[in-house]
């Protein structure tokens, strides 16, 4: 299982091997001791061995060079890793963690599954795309990076919970989560506080619920406050799922992991991407949901407290329309997506032997 750094990449192949598990196989993690797998692998109960390596994207010159400098190492003890675990196929979560394995894996021999859950597949998918046994995808979009009939939508795990929330039509008060992931986000914060006014001015019937992250949440309770609006603000969010069900609609980042949640759970979203993200994928990723007529996207640069006051305001007062906007994310959502990849692991290494 290589891909790390960040839970991004963790989680989702933590649920693949989690599946591969459950039908009596060995999922061995290979990973960088300074990224989230060096806590959540363990945590999970899987062996984790380490390699050294770092990101060659927007990292300088230096850090670049130094990074170039690893490769070899870190591709001949991925290799070693490979033989002495008896590796029969690779799984792969994408990101500078995984490059070195799936390179080692490639020049091995030993078979490699691919997940790309953005719409623009990162770098090391991208430069190693012709070795894929299989490549399984989130967007129609992206199936064109590989080779023909490599390339297949299975969509990204993603709990069972959130493609059990029900549907449910906005009622007579708009429920709105603002959440910019587990830490916040300063510009998704500062706009939902900017907008405040316009919608007290308005007497406007929304209900506000911010995850605002742990740093700045003292100063946005303070100034919600003062709105007198109905709502809350918290610093994090446990029950993400139970969250998505009691709102109606959804203002965050475009990331894989919260673009899936979207469409599992059917939840319209206005998405404001992350524009220093690697590849500008999370831009890919919105403008893929925006052309499904799931979400509403507004660059980082445009987006301030007026603008989503307006957009919030046309929502709701445009009759069916976020309800059609569930209806559409629904349609993108794809159950099933650990057990497709421990599907493709097996055709892979039982291929690898005949």
């Amino acid at each position: 299982m290589a891909g790390g750094g960040t839970g991004g990449h963790v989680i989702p192949a933590l649920a693949v091997a989690e599946e591969l598990r459950r039908r009596g196989h060995q999922a061995m993690f290979i990973g960088v001791k300074t990224g989230i797998e060096a806590r959540l692998v363990p945590q999970a109960g899987y062996p984790i061995e380490w390699i050294e390596i770092q990101g060659i994207q927007r990292r300088g010159i230096a850090r670049t060079a130094e990074a170039l400098w690893q490769l070899p190492a870190a591709v001949l003890r991925s290799r070693r890793l490979l033989r002495e675990h008896h590796a029969a196929a690779v799984f792969s979560m994408g990101g500078y963690a995984a490059g070195p394995v799936v390179l080692a894996a490639a020049l091995a021999r030993v078979p490699i599954v691919a997940m790309e859950p953005n719409a623009m597949p990162g770098l090391v998918t991208r430069k190693m795309a012709r070795w894929y046994h299989k490549a399984l995808v989130s967007f129609p979009e992206t199936i064109r990076y590989f080779p023909p009939r490599v390339a297949e939508i299975s969509g990204l795990p993603v709990r069972k919970a959130f493609f059990e929330i029900p549907p449910c039509p906005p009622g007579e008060k708009l429920v709105v989560l603002v959440t910019g992931g587990s830490r916040g986000a300063r510009a998704l914060n500062r706009a939902a506080r900017e907008s405040w006014p316009f919608f007290r001015e308005a007497a406007s019937p929304v209900v506000w619920i911010v995850q605002a992250g742990r740093d700045e949440e003292p100063s946005m309770q303070r100034a919600f406050a003062e709105t007198g609006l109905a709502g809350k603000v918290t610093a994090f969010i446990e029950d993400m799922p139970a969250a998505f069900a009691a709102v109606d609609i959804i203002v965050g980042r475009a990331g894989a992991g919260n673009v899936s949640e979207l469409a599992a759970a059917g939840k319209p979203s206005v998405l404001v991407p992350f524009p220093y993200a690697a590849d500008d994928h999370q831009t890919r990723n919105a403008e893929a949901m925006q052309r499904a007529g799931a979400a509403r996207m507004i660059p980082e640069n445009d987006f301030n407290g007026r603008r989503l006051f307006d957009l919030i305001e046309e929502l709701r007062r445009t009759p069916g329309k976020l309800t059609a906007m569930g209806q559409a994310a629904r349609a993108m959502a794809h159950p099933g997506a650990a057990k497709r990849a421990a599907d493709a692991l097996e055709e892979a290494a039982q291929n690898a032997l005949t």
